[in-house]
């Protein structure tokens, strides 16, 4: 059965004139390292915690020495409550946070296990476009629909604001929403963009074109 709700593509297009699409399996990359998340993402924000949520424990690929997990498997030691060996997980659990732990902007609703997204920046080892080697992607958790709605709109206009590339996510489609597909044009052709434009063209290739 197919799910019910809205295109990551036609979410998108509603937002933004212009988008940039990707057709990708869903195989969410290995979390960034820890200097990149507090760089992009921020500090933790105080007073939150994970809770009872372990969406991240089943979600995200690992591939390290203490754990091998793949995409969309629960870890071997989630129990249900929560981390089974939480006193001794390996580093990389220890020290990764989803974006709900470190954005103060993103409210309590939307915590992974309530709103069915789960926010993360993302680090390519061979990413495709600049715009891919370390970006923020929203990945639905529940199906198309996890993008509609209040909180969904609150949540991009709340991540769209800053410098960092923003990817939706519906586990079949990954469609790029910030920068829009006009200025993402311009950065990928290295063509030089119109007057009105220059100013954020350059600062995204700038920052970015070492992933390129």
């Amino acid at each position: 059965m197919s799910p019910r709700g809205p295109s990551p593509d036609a979410v998108a297009r509603r937002r933004f004139p212009f988008v940039i699409f990707c057709a990708i399996p869903h195989i969410p990359p290995m979390p960034p390292p820890i200097d990149l998340e507090a760089a992009f993402l921020g500090p933790l924000v105080a007073g939150r915690t994970c809770g009872d949520c372990t969406i991240c424990c089943t979600v995200l690929r690992i591939d390290t020495a203490e754990l091998d997990k793949p995409a969309g498997t629960p870890c071997v030691h989630t129990n249900g409550l929560g981390c089974a060996i939480h006193a001794t997980r390996p580093q990389l659990c220890r020290a990764w946070f989803c974006g709900w732990r470190r954005m103060a902007t993103m409210p309590a609703a939307a915590r992974p296990d309530r709103s069915g997204l789960l926010v993360s920046l993302d680090y390519e080892k061979s990413p495709r476009n600049c715009l891919e080697g370390v970006a923020i992607v929203v990945r639905s958790l529940t199906g198309r629909a996890a993008f509609e709605g209040r909180l969904a709109e609150d949540l991009l206009d709340a991540l769209c604001g800053q410098l960092v590339p923003v990817w939706l996510h519906d586990g079949a489609q990954k469609v790029l929403v910030h920068p829009d597909g006009e200025i993402a044009a311009f950065i990928f052709s290295g063509e030089p963009p119109p007057a009105d434009l220059r100013d954020e063209v350059a600062a995204w290739r700038s920052r970015y074109a070492m992933f390129g």
